[in-house]
């Protein structure tokens, strides 16, 4: 099947939206389609600002119908507990607030970017999707990360080089509770880093401590920043660590 295919059968269709490279493109790919779609994103303390964002962005450029949700997931236990599967239970409530407004607004259908390149045997949102009878057309017409992102930088939209992103929970270690004040501190650190030219890197937290995720091409980059980085980060934890192997998420 093709995406023509699929909007050609799912008209009228609801988008879990992140603002991120894949469901940006699905989001090109419908309305190019012709399809009734109206995005929806879920505005968290896990997200930075930057992906709201990105997400009201790509909607004005498109000219695209989207909605904005606010849920609060820190008012879960089972998420602010911060256990092995927070993830699962986090989707679930986004995935809850989409489903309500997307019925209540009369979409039969809603989909969400999962693409061909995911390995949905460890991701514990895809449980939920299977729960809530959520669809993902790019998997589904087998389209991957790489030609997600070809076809972006065709189509012009800004998002077709964008770094993966995971939220600013997962800078937290699991079993260590999350709070506000943890994630705005992460937010912060990485908002300063990304403001003195680093991209695809993590701050996480460790004892109180900054634990710094580059690339190995972005060390000189820090090298040269040492004495700044020290002093802004040095406000808001214990220490400041940099971490010689490669992230991972």
């Amino acid at each position: 099947m093709t995406l023509e295919g699929f909007f050609a059968e799912n008209s009228r269709v609801a988008l879990a939206f992140s603002g991120g490279v894949d469901s940006a493109y699905l989001l090109y790919a419908a309305m190019k389609a012709g399809a009734d779609i109206t995005a929806y994103y879920v505005r968290t303390v896990f997200q930075p600002q930057f992906e709201l964002d990105d997400a009201m962005r790509l909607a004005r450029e498109l000219s695209a119908r989207l909605k904005i949700l606010d849920a609060d997931v820190l008012s879960s236990s089972e998420v602010s507990s911060n256990p092995p599967d927070r993830c699962y239970h986090c989707k679930a409530i986004i995935m809850g607030a989409i489903s309500r407004a997307a019925r209540k607004d009369g979409y039969p259908v809603i989909i969400d970017g999962t693409n061909a390149s995911d390995d949905i045997s460890d991701r514990p949102g895809v449980r939920v999707l299977r729960e809530y009878g959520i669809r993902s057309p790019l998997r589904e017409c087998s389209i991957g990360k790489e030609e997600i992102r070809r076809r972006s930088r065709e189509a012009g939209l800004f998002t077709w080089d964008k770094p993966a992103y995971a939220c600013l929970a997962t800078r937290i270690p699991t079993g260590e509770k999350i709070d506000a004040e943890k994630l705005r501190i992460t937010e912060e650190a990485e908002d300063f880093l990304h403001s003195i030219g680093f991209s695809d890197f993590r701050v996480r937290m460790l004892d109180g401590k900054a634990r710094i995720q580059l690339q190995s091409g972005q060390f000189p980059l820090l090298i040269e920043n040492r004495e700044k980085i020290l002093s802004t980060l040095g406000k808001l934890y214990g220490a400041v660590l940099l971490d010689l192997e490669a992230r991972n998420d």
